[in-house]
């Protein structure tokens, strides 16, 4: 049963949201203003346009440009100091846009990343959203840089998918006006609405060497890029065709791997193939058949020191999984500290220790169904060592309702293929009514989630839910959260950090913009966390507050942490080697916490954080430093260290943690990246090598090195665990 403050608060929200929704909707005065619009111009018959960045083509001339961008940052509300242009062209088959960023000092231009879906905190760049379906609740993001660099996600309401590699092209040409764009989409590559001819869109550019943000519409500060709400329209595109909808991508595979330090020391090499077949069954909607999977390609996850009581969250790297994820998303907590995520794709051909098991074949199938978006996802794992065979299914629909909102239902299944095992389900249903319209034009959003899993050996305590009313606004944000997870919810096919408990947080956050010339922003921030047994009896409780953080107009930062903390242990924890924290004990500690970063458009950046106070019944030191080292535009390394100082009455010790990482990135299309990783607490040592080439949009070839090694300190050598080389070759056919 849900708790009586549970349901009072949902429907408490529920009602609020619903009522300020309507109540914008009957008042002339809350409506917002008229969304800028620009038309797209049809290539005429014979024309073409050949994508070198150079915009020489005579349709570019013929087309009216996206202009008058407004600045988010500095000087919020006034026109940008640097003028930026955008074109909308197409022909039967692609999208294209030209985007002119014209530059004052066209010398002056940062790019120092080129390797694909890599972040660009240090560069210029140009940015933009597409909302084909125009619901304003979900589409597609691109960026670039004036290096050339190619970077693309989909997004929706819970969430964004940055591994998602959509199939498209782009050239970027530099010379004494700026920097010029040429973008061509194809429309096989995007779902939309085949009877509309207008899609919403949105462009914002940054200019880093002056920390300015810029974008077409929606500059105030609580909409962005991202609101599509807020974004303009692109009109005109009609006759259109996604082709026959289908890809054929199939791959060869060459693998060679040893174990010796895990029983294997003999280099076993094989060949394999396998075929992914991509169908657009309507303009709206995406299929997806894979056989004999294979994922040699992908990148090892990054180490990390673990001081809680809880497993780690590694993140899904794998490009079949990762391609739809918004589909599948679900309103409970999937990226916090605690997680409740009922479909975590990890548990599916990986073992609990990241060991990959193979796949027979999975299909999934994503988009939208009338008012409906829909996700569903059926994958067969083969019988592999000791793990067998497996089949995995996801069912996910969600019901668009008013301008932001929906509600929407979950279901998972797994099927051990053995005798006598039986299978595991979970259900769940969630729903968020959202407004960018409270108080006029302010943001309020509440989600409420109800999830139930099976278990053959319990039949009560097999719940989770929860509800979030959050206020995510410029100047001030408030969020509330609460959840209930009982001691017996164990979704087979999902993330649970832990169980049996129920918890209240609260977090108020002030971020005031002083009008200095040093200072763009300061923040202060307080935020409680409450949790209890199912007894309501405590079981921690937090206080963390942001005392001080200031971002300078040179994009440095300097921040200043605190917090109270109260923990009794409901069972006892190995948090090292021999020491052991009794259940049932409690403890009191505070702890404090200075970070400070230089801006990462430098050469040379620094970020370095010390963390100091009590820890449990001792005392703990943390520093971590990261240095990263941009030598010249495509060649960057970067430095990871942090070291971990116990001191507990029950034992004292230490833990350390390295990474190097070397990124040679020869061209937006060529990368060879190097990463070298030890910590003390698994007592490993790895290295990847992983070159990749694109060879052209789609097709794809890896050459991956991965070579593990087993710290001995008794005989002053490390020892190999297991290595293993691969390369890949990935063809896309399209019709």
């Amino acid at each position: 049963m849900l708790s009586v403050p549970f349901r009072t608060f949902l429907c408490a929200t529920c009602v609020g949201l619903a009522a300020a929704e309507d109540a914008a909707g009957q008042q002339p005065a809350a409506q917002p203003p008229a969304r800028p619009t620009i038309a797209a111009t049809r290539l005429a018959e014979g024309e073409s346009i050949s994508v070198d960045g150079r915009l020489d083509e005579a349709v570019w001339a013929r087309a009216v440009p996206a202009a008058n961008f407004i600045q988010i940052d500095p000087a919020n509300g006034t026109p940008a100091t640097e003028k930026t242009e955008v074109r909308v062209v197409f022909d039967a088959n692609a999208f294209y846009m030209g985007v002119t960023c014209f530059d004052s000092d066209p010398n002056g231009w940062l790019g120092f990343q080129r390797r694909r879906d890599e972040f660009l905190g240090a560069d210029d760049r140009f940015m933009w959203t597409i909302d084909t379906f125009l619901d304003a609740r979900s589409g597609y993001y691109f960026e670039t840089n004036p290096s050339g660099l190619i970077a693309d996600s989909i997004f929706g309401i819970n969430g964004d998918n940055r591994q998602w590699d959509g199939v498209w092209d782009m050239r970027v040409h530099r010379s004494e006006i700026g920097w010029t764009i040429e973008v061509e989409i194809p429309f096989r590559t995007l779902n939309f609405n085949p009877n509309s001819d207008t899609w919403g869109i949105n462009f914002q550019r940054t200019v880093r060497r002056k920390n300015e943000e810029t974008i077409w519409t929606g500059w105030p500060r609580n909409q962005g890029l991202r609101r599509m709400t807020n974004a303009g329209l692109v009109t005109g595109i009609t006759n259109v065709t996604q082709g026959h909808g289908l890809d054929i991508k199939p791959y060869g595979l060459f693998m060679s791997e040893a174990s010796p330090g895990r029983g294997k020391s003999g280099m076993n090499g094989e060949g394999k193939a396998g075929i992914d077949l991509f169908y657009n069954p309507t303009p709206t909607m995406r299929a997806n058949f894979t056989v004999n999977t294979d994922f040699a390609q992908t990148e090892v996850d990054q180490r990390q020191v673990n001081l809680t009581r809880y497993s780690l969250f590694f993140p899904e790297r794998r490009q079949f999984f990762l391609d739809g994820t918004p589909f599948f998303d679900f309103g409970s907590p999937t990226d916090a500290d605690l997680r409740i995520n009922p479909f975590f794709s990890r548990r599916i051909g990986l073992s609990a220790a990241g060991t990959p098991q193979k796949i027979d074949f999975g299909t999934k199938v994503t988009g939208q169904f009338g008012a409906q978006d829909v996700g569903l996802l059926h994958v067969r794992s083969g019988e592999d060592g000791l793990l067998p065979s497996e089949d995995f299914t996801v069912a996910r629909v969600k019901r668009r309702l008013l301008r932001q909102s929906y509600v929407g239902a979950l279901f998972t299944r797994r099927d051990p293929r053995i005798d006598g095992a039986d299978a595991t389900q979970t259900a769940g249903v969630d729903a968020t009514l959202a407004t960018s319209r409270f108080l006029g034009s302010q943001n309020l959003e509440s989600t409420a989630w109800l999830l139930h899993a099976t278990r053959a050996d319990a039949r009560t305590g097999n719940n989770a839910f929860g509800g979030t009313l959050d206020y995510p606004n410029d100047r001030w944000r408030a969020r509330f959260d609460t959840s209930e997870v009982q001691e017996n919810f164990d979704p087979s096919m999902g993330f649970v950090t832990r169980r049996n408990y129920r918890r209240y947080q609260q977090t108020l956050t002030f971020s005031p913009r002083p009008n200095t010339r040093q200072v763009r922003q300061l923040t202060f921030t307080a935020a409680g966390d409450v949790q209890t047994d199912l007894h309501n009896d405590a079981l921690a409780r937090g206080l963390d507050m942001t005392l001080l953080q200031v971002n300078f107009q040179s994009q440095d930062q300097f921040t200043i942490f605190a917090s109270q903390n109260y923990e009794r242990l409901d069972a006892p924890f190995t948090i090292a080697r021999g020491i052991t924290l009794p259940v049932g004990s409690s403890y009191d500690f505070t702890r404090f916490r200075i970070n400070a970063q230089t801006a990462n458009r430098r050469m040379l950046a620094v970020n370095g954080r010390i963390e100091s106070g009590g820890f449990y019944s001792g005392t703990r030191l943390e520093r971590t430093a990261n240095l990263t080292v941009r030598l010249r535009p495509g060649y960057i390394v970067y430095l990871t260290g942090e070291w971990n100082r116990i001191r507990l009455p029950e034992g004292n010790f230490s833990t350390r943690l390295y990474r190097v990482m070397g990124e040679a990135q020869f061209s937006p299309l060529v990368a060879l990246v190097n990463n070298i990783q030890y910590d003390t607490q698994s007592a490993e040592l790895g290295w990847q090598s992983r070159f990749r080439w694109i060879v052209s949009p789609g097709n794809d070839l890896y050459v991956v090195y991965t070579h593990n090694w087993l710290d001995q300190p008794q005989f002053n050598r490390f020892a190999t665990l297991d290595k293993r080389f691969a390369t890949k070759l990935l063809y896309t056919y399209r019709f």
